[in-house]
Order: C-alpha cells, then structure tokens, then sequence
C-alpha cells in the first residue's frame, strides 16, 4: 500500500475500444470512486476518474485522461487504485476502514487462534475474511454482521464467531510462535 493512501478500487480490465476501464469499487458508491480527486496508481503516476456508467456486476464503467485506446486500458488490469486517507469521508462511532484490518490477529469465540487477517472479500453473499494461517493455504470465514464479535485496534485483534465445525480440517489450532 502507498503511505498515507488507501486503496479505493482496483482496475479489472479494458471497456471498448476506446480506453474506458472497469473498476472493482471499495468504496459505499461506484460513483464515489471520482469523488476524492485524483487516484494514485500502483506506480504512483495518477489520474483523474469519470464514472459515466455501473454495470449490472456493479463494476464501475470509467474513463481517464491519458488512458485513450483499448491497449492503454488493458495495461492497467490489475493495478490498485488508491486515494489519500485525509480525503476519505469521517468515519462514524464504530465504523473502520477494511485497511486498517490488514494483518490483524483473528480469534474465534472461544479465543482459538485462526490467523492473520489479509483480505476482506464480498462476493454478494455477505463479508468473507480471508485469513493466512501458520502453514498451508489462507482460510476463508464469514466476517460481517453478527459474525464481527469485536475488534481492538490498540491490541490488533479481531473476535470472530465461526460457525461449527466450518473449520475441522483447516487449522490445527496452535498459535504461532
């Protein structure tokens, strides 16, 4: 992640022919992708955003000087897009950004250690932690709503209420060291 940004969507591929891209949103909004100014790049070159259309995968639809053919869109598939934290809306009591997750500690309800917290994913059912545990590949556990039982951001760590048995063969419950 850039110092001092947060990332507020990601590039997801070219739209036409006419260097339009689709954007994977992180923000409450597709449109609210253009509405903090311009957004910094992976390689920290950055550009001013257009939203002119949602598509019906909620993917925004969107244009940027300098970004003209279907070439120059299709070289940003993949790259993040990140704006400058003070630029974000106020936070409400009780709300965080997902950024300020990453790399967390997670437990479940009875204090077993799960992993590190590294992505936050909505595939439309609901928040999905992805977790990396100690050995072998990350674990994915529900995450929002009554799920969240607590986060303690001086102590880093996030409580989690996993259904039974979700977990039986992914994690051996050790801590790490």
């Amino acid at each position: 992640m850039i110092s001092g940004h947060l990332p507020v969507g990601a590039i997801v591929g070219p739209q036409g022919i006419k260097g339009q891209f689709k954007v994977k949103p992180f923000t409450a909004t597709p449109q609210a992708l253009s509405a903090y100014g311009p957004v910094t790049l992976d390689d920290g070159r950055q550009l001013q955003l257009q939203v002119t259309s949602v598509n019906a995968k909620g993917l925004a639809i969107v244009r940027a000087k300098g970004v003209e053919t279907r070439e120059a869109a299709e070289a940003l598939r993949g790259v993040t897009l990140h704006v400058l934290r003070d630029r974000l809306p106020d936070l409400d009591d009780g709300e965080i950004y997902h950024a300020d997750l990453l790399g967390m500690a997670v437990t479940d309800q009875n204090g077993q250690w799960l992993g590190k917290l590294v992505a936050i994913h909505d595939f439309g059912a609901g928040e999905i932690a992805e977790l990396a545990v100690e050995s072998g590949p990350t674990i994915m556990v529900p995450f929002g709503g009554d799920r969240l039982l607590a986060v303690d951001m001086a102590a880093k760590t996030i409580d989690l209420s996993v259904p039974a048995g979700l977990l039986d063969d992914a994690i051996d419950g050790d801590t790490p060291a």
